[in-house]
C-alpha cells in the first residue's frame, strides 16, 4: 500500500476551520460515496457514514471519529485602514503567525498576511518579551472600502500552505487532523468485512472543545469507539527521552491516555495484540497535555463506549508545518481495517 499523497494534499489543503467545515465535508463525501452503505449528516454538521456489520445479531456498534476542522482565526474587526482583526478558533502559539499568508473566506476567497510591529521599530524591552496573539492584524493590501466590498465580520480564515513530500514524510497545515480524516476514508474504501456495524464519523469542532464528537456519540450510543487523532513527535534536538511522546517512522501510536481521557485497558490489549498479530509497528502514546475526540467517543454515549485511540505521531503540531512519515500514516490505516474486522474476537468482559 502507498499513501495516496494526491488525496491527502486535497484534503489538507481544503478550508475547514471550526463551525466552518462544509468544502472538507463535500470533499470527503465524493471520496466515499460507492464505498458505504449510506451516510449522513447531523445538526451539528457531523457526517456519519456507515459500513454494516458481517458477524452482529446483537446490532453492535464501532464509532470511529476524524475531526474535520483545523484550527482557523474568525474576522472580528475591520479598521479605518483596512486591517483586519481577528478571533482564535483553537490553540495557536502566537510566535507561528509571525510572516504567514492566510485566506479570508469572505463573498470571494482574500489572500492576507499576518503582520505585527516591525523589529526595527521595537522598543528594547518589547524585543524581548514574547508575542501576543493581540498584537497580530491582517494586512489584504486594500483600503477598508475594498476589504468590505469582500469580507464582513464573522467570515472564517484558514491558513495557507501547501502540501509538501519530504523525504519519506509529508508536511503541511491541517495535518492535524486531515491526516487522520485521510485514514478513515481509506479505511471505509477498504474495508470488505466489519465484524460490528461501522460508523465512520468525520466530526465537527473538535478543536474548540471536541464538540461534534460529543454530539454524534450521544446520538448513536456506541458500544466501541476508536478516535483518530495526531499526536505529538517531540523527537526533536534537545529532547530527553522521556519527553519525547512518539517518534516518527516508528509506527502508528496506541493511546494510553492523555489530559482528557484514560483509555480503556481493554481497548489498549485489543488493539496492541492486533497490532503484533499483523506485524504493524506500533508504540505507545502517553500525552500529558491536551485531548482528542476520544474522551467524548467515551464518554458522551448514554451507556459509554469501550473508548481507545490510534494516533499518528507529527512534529511541529499546531503550525503550518506539521510532519508526519508515509509509513506511521500506513500503519495506521492497517490496524484500524485489521481491528474493525477482528473486534468480535476478543473477550470485552472485565
Amino acid at each position: 500500500m502507498k499513501v495516496d499523497v494526491k488525496l491527502l494534499k486535497a484534503i489538507c489543503e481544503a478550508p475547514g476551520a471550526p463551525g466552518f467545515e462544509h468544502p472538507v465535508r463535500q470533499l470527503i463525501i465524493r471520496e466515499i460515496q460507492g464505498h458505504v452503505d449510506e451516510y449522513s449528516i447531523d445538526n451539528m454538521g457531523n457526517l456519519i457514514a456507515i459500513k454494516k456489520g458481517v458477524k452482529n445479531p446483537e446490532g453492535k456498534k464501532v464509532m470511529v471519529a476524524a475531526h474535520m476542522d483545523e484550527i482557523g482565526f474568525l474576522v472580528s474587526h475591520i479598521d479605518d485602514n483596512g486591517f483586519i482583526r481577528f478571533q482564535t478558533l483553537g490553540g495557536f502559539d502566537p510566535k507561528t503567525l509571525t510572516a504567514q499568508r492566510v485566506i479570508i473566506h469572505g463573498h470571494e476567497e482574500v489572500i492576507g498576511v499576518m503582520g505585527s510591529k516591525p523589529i526595527h521599530v521595537m522598543k528594547a524591552e518589547e524585543r524581548n518579551k514574547p508575542a501576543k496573539i493581540e498584537e497580530y492584524f491582517i494586512d489584504c493590501g486594500m483600503s477598508k472600502e475594498e476589504v468590505e466590498k469582500l469580507v464582513t465580520i464573522g467570515d472564517p480564515i484558514t491558513r495557507q500552505r501547501e502540501l509538501i513530500e519530504m523525504g519519506n514524510c509529508v508536511n503541511c497545515k491541517s495535518i492535524d487532523n486531515r491526516v487522520s480524516v485521510y485514514i478513515l476514508i481509506e479505511a471505509l474504501k477498504q474495508i470488505k468485512n466489519p465484524a460490528y456495524d461501522f460508523y465512520g464519523v468525520f466530526t465537527v469542532q473538535e478543536e474548540v472543545g471536541i464538540r461534534g464528537a460529543n454530539v454524534a456519540s450521544h446520538t448513536l450510543n456506541p458500544d466501541f469507539g476508536i478516535a483518530l487523532d495526531t499526536t505529538i513527535a517531540y523527537d526533536l534536538p534537545g529532547a530527553q527521552a522521556h519527553e519525547k511522546v512518539t517518534e516518527l517512522g516508528k509506527g502508528t501510536a496506541i493511546k494510553i491516555m492523555d489530559a482528557m481521557t484514560i483509555c480503556d485497558s481493554r481497548m489498549v490489549k485489543f488493539l496492541k495484540k492486533t497490532a503484533d498479530s499483523h506485524q504493524i509497528d506500533w508504540q505507545p502514546e502517553i500525552l500529558a497535555a491536551g485531548g482528542t475526540d476520544t474522551a467524548g467517543v467515551q464518554r458522551m454515549g448514554k451507556n459509554g463506549s469501550i473508548a481507545g485511540a490510534i494516533s499518528i505521531p507529527t512534529r511541529h503540531l499546531h503550525q503550518v508545518i506539521e510532519m508526519a512519515h508515509k509509513d506511521d500514516i500506513i500503519a495506521s490505516i492497517n490496524l484500524l481495517v485489521y481491528a474493525l474486522e477482528e473486534i468480535d474476537t476478543a473477550s470485552w468482559e472485565y
